[in-house]
C-alpha cells in the first residue's frame, strides 16, 4: 500500500493490481460524552490522548473507491447536503481524484447513517451517479430507502451473508452499530484492506482501549466483539484498515500492543 497522488480532498494508494482512492466528504463534531465505558456509561474522563476542538470530538468522514482499472465500487457516499454542512464534499474529491461519477455503477454502504448513505442524492436531488446500477447494504439496514432515497429502492442488494460483490471485494456482515452494518474485504495482489465502516468512531482512544463503545452503537457489546474481532483479524503483516472516521485519508496498518492495538496511518 502506497501513496501515488493527493490533493485537499483525495490520496490515491497503489495496493498491488488495485488503486484505492481515500475520498473525504469532511467532518462532523459530536460531544465528547458519545463515548461509553464497559458499562454503556459516558467515559470520565475523556482521556487526555483524545484531543478535543471546542470541546468536541471532531470525526473526519471518508469514502473509498476501488479500483481494477475496468471493475470499480464506492465504498459509503457521505452527507450530501442532508446533515452538517460540513460535509459533502465527495463529488468535489471525485473531481480531485479524476474519477466521473457516471463511471460509477456499484456502490456499497457499510450503513444507514446518514454520512455513509446520503450522498446518493446529489443536493439538487437528482440521482450522484447516473449510471448506477446496483447498491448493496446489510439487510438489516436496508428500510432506509425511502422519503430522499426511495428513487434508488429498485437498485438496492440486500446483504444476509457474506457475498462477492466483484473479482476483488467482497461485502462481510459485521452487525453491532447498525443491525446491518457490513464491512469490505478488499483482496489485491499484495494483500486485504477491510473498510469497516464505523468500526472505529475515534481512534485516539478505541484501538489502545478496544472495548470502549460509541453511544450512537445500536447494540453495543454486538458492536465491541465485531472490533475486536476485526482488530484482531487486521493485525497480521499485509493486512490494512480503511475507516470511515480514522483521520483522512483514513488507511492505516494495525499492531497488537499489550491488551490494545496501535494504528499506523500509511503516509508514504
Amino acid at each position: 500500500m502506497k501513496p501515488i497522488s493527493r490533493s485537499p480532498l483525495h490520496t490515491a494508494f497503489s495496493f498491488g493490481d488495485l488503486t484505492v482512492f481515500a475520498l473525504r466528504d469532511g467532518y462532523v463534531d459530536m460531544p465528547p460524552t458519545r463515548l461509553r465505558d464497559e458499562h454503556g456509561c459516558p467515559l470520565v474522563p475523556v482521556p487526555d490522548s483524545v484531543p478535543l476542538v471546542d470541546g468536541n470530538l471532531r470525526l473526519s468522514v471518508n469514502a473509498f473507491l476501488v479500483t481494477d482499472g475496468t471493475q470499480s465500487v464506492l465504498i459509503d457516499t457521505g452527507a450530501s447536503n442532508a446533515w452538517h454542512p460540513t460535509m459533502g464534499s465527495l463529488p468535489d474529491a471525485l473531481a480531485e481524484a479524476g474519477v466521473d461519477p457516471a463511471d460509477i455503477t456499484d456502490v456499497a454502504i457499510t450503513h444507514k447513517h446518514e454520512d455513509h448513505v446520503n450522498g446518493l442524492i446529489a443536493p439538487d436531488g437528482t440521482q450522484a451517479f447516473p449510471r448506477l446500477e446496483r447498491v448493496w447494504i446489510g439487510h438489516g439496514d436496508s428500510d432506509v430507502f425511502t422519503g430522499r432515497l426511495d428513487p434508488i429502492r429498485d437498485l438496492v442488494v440486500p446483504v444476509s451473508d457474506r457475498v462477492a460483490i466483484n473479482d476483488h471485494v467482497t461485502a462481510v456482515p459485521a452487525p453491532g452499530h447498525t443491525p446491518g452494518h457490513t464491512v469490505y474485504e478488499i483482496r489485491s495482489s499484495t494483500g486485504l484492506l477491510i473498510a469497516w465502516g464505523d468500526t472505529v468512531h475515534v481512534p485516539t482512544v478505541q484501538f489502545e482501549q478496544p472495548h470502549i463503545t460509541w453511544e450512537l452503537d445500536g447494540r453495543q457489546p454486538e458492536a465491541r466483539r465485531s472490533r475486536l474481532d476485526l482488530l484482531d483479524r487486521l493485525a497480521v503483516p499485509g493486512h490494512f484498515v480503511a475507516g470511515a472516521h480514522l483521520d483522512s485519508p483514513g488507511i492505516a496498518r494495525v499492531t497488537r500492543d499489550g491488551a490494545g492495538y496501535k494504528l499506523q496511518y500509511v503516509t508514504r
